[in-house]
């Protein structure tokens, strides 16, 4: 194998790769439009395609394809060959700075909430300067913005960047305050913890369940699961360990930052998490790396699970949002710095996001809406439902001093003054980390841990960066008119900790005490995608997006109306899955045991006064049960046939969060019941132990 600096990147039309292939004005003003957003003019285009084309082709790519995020979660991709027709019945090799900076798709079969009708099937696909092209599969793929013929986004690239903007802009503005003239960009920034189960591809393909839904919809609870802790951290096995050699190289020829590779807390149940990298480019990162472990996961007879909840019992898996903000300087703006002017500019962004949080908490919890999540969030694994934010207790009690105009003085810590604000030189990492935290500062960042491992980063960072940026702005408005610096700051910092110091809770977020403390806060526990998703349509979320344009009302109207018809996709699929699956597999096996137990015991019988009391009392178990499946099969199939008089989305994804789920749940109670009593050689597909210990 190649060294790992000559195997970086080698797939990744990068900077370096730019540097070496383009001259040195198209360079620079590639790089202008990249840093700055400036439009690139169609001359330059022309010489960066023909040397994209050039590269691609050396590297074995024979097409090309504008590589985008629509709104099914996943990504897109239409290929073109390089090929042209040449005289004389030849073909040239050909690639323009039209086809590079914008491409044509079919907008009318993606998920578009009404924005589009079927028979307005124009789209377009707008490059992403920003985030270098990548060769995947022979194909040049070059990440774009998808958008409607009228204009309308229809993905989820086009928000963030908006966002990563907007923030920008406002951020620019409280620098120039503290005198930071000298920064042009400041740059949210992601590393994106990605969690992930591998079991073995033939047992995975013997589940219906799993391959239709991603998840196992029986399956009763095994004699070992998580609680010896042994598997965290633990020795990785062979198999596992060859997956992840060939993952960590295929993601760094992409110029992924693939890092940190380990086992998580429950069987089968892995990590890897990437460094830093600014924040639209980690969304496509973690894109494309999802999309490669799958593949290289099939290479060594494995299936890859990216659902929330695969298995009922141990812990589900998700996706650590560690988001930071950075100026083009190379200074984070959330590291405390060694003069006065740099703290109270440290505490000041440290309170916009707490204020931002605590305002749109609602939210936060949207862009972490789906139906696979809700099994997930507020498990043992996982943070509650409830949004609040985790500062350590130093921090907190920093910010207590500063809100009642007290020192702060700890170990004989030096105290910086800056008008009446007074910060000792804070370390990092002082305090242990909170797994039950949605949102906890950990040291020069902070960590989002509510978001499901199937999920786009995307719709959380976005939301983020656009709340943030709108309390800066609400901060810039009024120290930009400040006669006094300092005694404005102190006082807009300090009665900011005043009026949201509610989000702040330092405690075990599982606790019943906590969800009953919240809600003496004031803060809401949205407990179900179904109960959540509706709050991106209220009054102060519309003003938000409209104010900061990342959205139109009708764009936000849309999102809503996927996210419900998402929802209602999803549990429609897995109730009809359930049904395919009690039908076809579960009865029948259960008959077909109940059988054998009736014919052993008529056996014994007749040969001699033999006691059965174990058959006769497991038949008589099995009997009720499987008259108990049968009528939760029914009960399902009712509910499941009501669910189509509903056309209204919302009103259809509540019937099934409120009356198709729990007659799921009703079903795979009584059917796990049963796969306890059937022998494991006679009971229909593989179990728990199988899927959860087979490698």
């Amino acid at each position: 194998m190649a060294k790992i600096t000559e195997l970086f990147g080698t797939m990744s039309f990068n900077d370096k790769v730019m540097k070496e292939r383009l001259p040195q004005e198209v360079y620079k003003s590639l790089k202008n439009t990249m840093d700055t957003g400036a439009p690139l003019q169609i001359e330059v285009a022309n010489i960066v395609a023909t040397a994209m084309l050039e590269w691609a082709m050396e590297n074995g790519a024979t097409h090309y394809t504008h590589w985008f995020q629509p709104m099914t979660g996943i990504t897109a991709e239409k290929h073109d060959s390089f090929i042209e027709p040449s005289a004389g019945g030849g073909a040239i090799t050909a690639f323009s700075g039209k086809s590079l900076i914008k491409g044509e798709s079919d907008a009318s079969s993606f998920p578009s909430g009404g924005l589009r009708a079927t028979f307005e099937a124009r789209g377009y696909t707008a490059w992403d300067p920003t985030s270098y092209a990548f060769i995947k599969d022979n194909s040049l793929c070059i990440p774009t913005a998808f958008c409607s013929y009228g204009g309308e986004v229809l993905d989820k690239k086009t928000p963030l960047l908006r966002s990563m903007q907007v923030l920008s802009e406002q951020s620019l503005r409280i620098l120039r305050l503290f005198g930071k003239d000298e920064v042009r960009r400041v740059k949210p920034t992601v590393g994106p913890e990605q969690e992930y189960f591998l079991i073995d591809r033939d047992l995975y393909k013997r589940r219906r369940d799993l391959v239709l839904c991603g998840r196992t919809l029986f399956g009763a609870k095994q004699p070992k699961g998580q609680e010896l802790d042994d598997h965290y951290y633990g020795s990785i096995k062979k198999r596992v360990s060859e997956f992840m050699k060939e993952l960590d190289e295929e993601l760094w020829k992409l110029g992924i930052y693939a890092k940190t590779k380990h086992n998580e807390v429950a069987p089968s149940q892995h990590e890897l998490a990437p460094i830093f990298t600014t924040t639209n480019i980690a969304c496509d990162h973690n894109q494309l790396t999802m999309e490669v472990m799958k593949k290289v996961a099939e290479k060594h007879n494995l299936a890859c699970l990216l659902h929330e909840k695969p298995f009922a019992g141990v812990n589900g898996s998700g996706k650590h949002n560690n988001w930071s903000l950075s100026t083009d300087t190379g200074v984070n703006l959330f590291e405390p710095g060694s003069s006065p002017e740099d703290n109270a500019q440290f505490l000041l962004f440290l309170v916009a996001v707490i204020k931002a949080v605590d305002e749109y908490a609602d939210l936060m919890r949207v862009a972490v809406s789906s139906a696979g999540n809700d099994h997930r969030l507020g498990a043992n694994e996982a943070p509650p439902a409830i949004v609040s934010i985790f500062l350590g207790d130093e921090l907190t009690a920093i910010l207590e001093s500063i809100e009642n105009d007290t020192k702060y003085d700890k170990q004989q810590l030096t105290l910086f003054e800056t008008g009446a604000t007074v910060l000792p030189k804070f370390p990092k990492d002082t305090t242990d980390r909170n797994r039950t935290s949605p949102f906890a500062f950990t040291g020069n960042k902070f960590e989002f841990r509510m978001l499901g491992s199937n999920a786009s980063i995307s719709g959380v960072n976005f939301i983020l960066n656009t709340a943030v940026a709108e309390v800066i702005c609400q901060f810039a408005d009024i120290l930009e008119k400040s006669t006094n610096f300092n005694a404005d700051l102190h006082e807009l910092i300090k009665k900011t900790i005043k009026e949201h110091k509610r989000v702040i809770f330092n405690g075990n977020g599982y606790s019943k005490e906590w969800e009953e403390e919240a809600h003496r806060r004031g803060l809401p526990n949205l407990r179900t995608a179904t109960q959540a998703i509706p709050c991106f349509r209220s009054e102060k979320n519309v003003k938000l997006f409209t104010k900061h344009r990342i959205f139109t009302e009708q764009e936000i109207n849309s999102r809503c109306d996927i996210l419900f018809e998402d929802y209602a996709k999803v549990v429609n699929i897995e109730a009809m899955t359930m049904l395919d699956m009690v039908n076809k597999d579960i009865l029948p096996a259960v008959s077909e045991y109940g059988k054998e137990l009736a014919q052993t015991i008529i056996a014994k019988k007749s040969i001699a006064d033999i006691p059965t009391d174990y058959e006769s009392e497991s038949l008589a178990r099995l009997s009720k049960l499987t008259t108990c499946i049968y009528e939760g099969a029914k009960a399902l199939d009712t509910v499941v046939l009501e669910s189509k008089k509903y056309t209204n989305v919302q009103e259809k994804a509540e019937f099934f969060n409120n009356k198709v789920i729990p007659a799921m749940c009703e079903l795979r109670q009584v059917a796990d019941e049963a796969e306890m009593i059937v022998p494991g050689n006679k009971w229909p597909f593989p179990v728990y132990c199988d899927l959860l210990f087979g490698l």
